[in-house]
């Protein structure tokens, strides 16, 4: 039998949103985070230019392959992923699955002036206000963890806050979920988050769903600059990648290579 990773990273995060609550009641975190003065980078913005968008990740492991990257400096990969031509940073603040911290995506924001995507299982509310106070410029939310309704508001409360938000989806039900809740940045991923094998085909068969006006996002798998053409012909333009930046000896030049 398969692992379920999506089931157990999710129960994780309920216990981690109820921890968190007792070091910050949520009453006390919103008062915080309304009152926050803060600069707001366009991470839609920067994925709403002609040619190729990358959105470049900073990624120490995963459930299924383990530590990819235990050494990886926050600061070093960011300012790399800058020069590379990103078009924005995506950090992941998960611990227990992909060793990340909230430290690590402080590091990251403030070695650059890209914006910033916090990569995360967000279930609650708690967490968009997290968010805000972290320094975040998008958050991800992805479908198959979130109830229509909850999706809807958790976008609603997003615009609020002006968070951008990067909505996930991976199958056909999950992309009228998104159309459901008005979601206009659409990450196609190709992994799927219960097994976590990976196929660039799902992005190409799945973007011709998408409506006209929302902006498709190719996620996982895409290893090299065949893979960004195949997903270009089918009209993605948009990339988040992740394993394959991490694991390349040069990153900038990876970068570059795959923006051609």
């Amino acid at each position: 039998m398969k692992t379920d990773f999506l089931s157990k990273i999710v129960a994780q995060k309920k216990q981690e949103v109820e921890a968190a609550k007792k070091r910050i009641p949520e009453k006390q975190l919103i008062q915080d985070a309304l009152t926050l003065s803060r600069t707001r980078r366009p991470f839609m913005g920067n994925l709403e230019r002609p040619g190729v968008n990358i959105i470049a990740e900073i990624k120490r492991a995963s459930p299924s392959k383990g530590l990819i990257c235990p050494k990886l400096d926050p600061a070093a990969y960011a300012s790399d992923y800058e020069k590379g031509s990103t078009a924005a940073l995506s950090v992941l603040t998960d611990t227990p699955y992909f060793q990340g911290s909230f430290e690590d995506f402080k590091t990251a924001r403030a070695a650059v002036s890209l914006p910033v995507l916090r990569k995360d299982f967000l279930i609650s509310s708690y967490q968009i206000y997290e968010s805000l106070m972290l320094g975040a410029d998008a958050i991800l939310l992805i479908v198959r963890i979130l109830s229509r309704e909850q999706l809807r508001d958790y976008l609603s409360l997003s615009k609020e806050l002006n968070l951008d938000a990067l909505v996930e989806v991976h199958s056909a039900e999950e992309i009228e979920a998104a159309n459901f809740a008005g979601a206009k940045l659409v990450g196609i991923n190709n992994r799927n988050l219960s097994s976590f094998e990976t196929n660039i085909e799902n992005a190409v068969n799945m973007v011709s769903l998408l409506n006209p006006d929302q902006i498709p996002v190719a996620e996982s798998g895409i290893r090299g600059r065949e893979d960004i053409e195949t997903l270009q012909q089918a009209g993605i333009h948009n990339f988040l990648i992740g394993e394959s930046l991490v694991r390349a000896s040069d990153p900038q030049a990876f970068l570059k290579s795959l923006i051609g």
